[in-house]
């Protein structure tokens, strides 16, 4: 069994492109006024060092959970809507999840990761975007949270991890997994935190789960992700 591990992989160079390029003036408008807002929020644009360290992670994590209560969450793609509750109990996990979300770190990342009848894993891409943020974000691991109990059912959305030098089974920050199996991933518990669950959009799942793949079980064509706080 491919562990879950946030690993270097070959990856296609295929991205998804709208059919209709034509643009109207009031088009223009629009987007480039999204546009602004959007870097003007971004302040993970344009930093001379890391965002986030390991040493104060925590205590900043938890901060930041309090202050953001939210545990609700969709993540759009071409297939539909994925919509998971993220859970209380695991509350850095949770916390540093609303922190990417908010600051559209997913935001044009992938399912980079197809594993036909096990899982879908997301938040990384080919993109430099991507390589970017993660720079500007920082180095760092979200400590292990299985002692909340939660365990690998279908629909389970669980932390992919580091296999190297990672005797405590701590978590990327950056990529997540979600059950497809119909029986489960219990090989997993214990080992990868479970910090939510999919509560609508178990077909989309299906769906991506059941697409053509490549070399390391990327998609022969990108499953662009938007990823957005609901409540």
């Amino acid at each position: 069994m491919a562990s879950c591990e946030d690993t270097q992989k070959t990856k296609n160079s295929n991205t998804d492109k709208p059919t209709n390029t034509s643009v109207t003036k009031k088009d223009t408008v629009i987007n480039e006024k999204v546009k602004t807002e959007k870097d003007s929020n971004d302040i993970l644009a344009h930093r001379d060092e890391p965002m986030l360290v390991q040493e104060e992670l925590i205590p900043f994590l938890m901060d930041y959970g309090k202050k953001n209560p939210e545990t609700r969450i969709r993540i759009s793609t071409r297939f539909g809507n994925i919509d998971v509750e993220l859970f209380k109990d695991t509350p850095l996990h949770r916390a540093n999840f609303l922190f990417l979300a908010k600051h559209h770190y997913f935001d044009g990342t992938y399912f980079h990761r197809v594993a036909k009848g096990f899982v879908i894993q997301g938040g990384n891409s080919d993109n430099p975007e991507t390589a970017r943020k993660r720079n500007n974000i920082g180095s760092f691991l979200i400590p292990n949270e299985t002692s909340a109990g939660h365990k690998h059912y279908r629909g389970s959305f669980s932390a992919a991890k580091y296999a190297e030098q990672n005797v405590s089974d701590a978590s990327s920050p950056f990529e997540f997994f979600i059950v497809q199996d119909h029986n489960g991933a219990h090989h997993l518990d214990n080992e990868h935190t479970v910090y939510g669950k999919v509560v609508d959009g178990m077909d989309v799942v299906d769906e991506i789960n059941n697409q053509d793949v490549g070399e390391g079980e990327w998609p022969l064509i990108n499953i662009a992700i938007k990823v957005e706080v609901l409540e």
